[in-house]
């Protein structure tokens, strides 16, 4: 699907990796040995760190888990928006 008919659809997510060494579990019926992976996880309902450990985005049609911690970002990005307090 093109990124074009993509745009209505939700947040877009791209996986590229060179090497399937560090994978914990996926299926490729080709067995290939480079992997792209790209969908939406549907309109976003949620942003949140999970214990100040894992970037959680939850979406109407999934959830993508990064182990990235507050600590890992930039200064800037890492005030709350809209006046929440930490």
């Amino acid at each position: 699907m093109s990124e074009a008919k993509w745009a209505g659809k939700g947040r877009v997510f791209t996986i590229e990796l060179t090497s399937g060494k560090d994978l914990k579990r996926v299926t490729i019926p080709n067995g290939s040995q480079h992997l792209l992976m790209e969908g939406t996880i549907g309109a976003l309902k949620q942003v949140e760190f999970v214990e100040d450990a894992v970037l959680e985005l939850v979406g109407t049609g999934g959830v993508i888990r990064v182990d990235l911690s507050r600590d890992d970002l930039p200064e800037p990005s890492r005030k709350p928006q809209g006046g929440e307090a930490e």
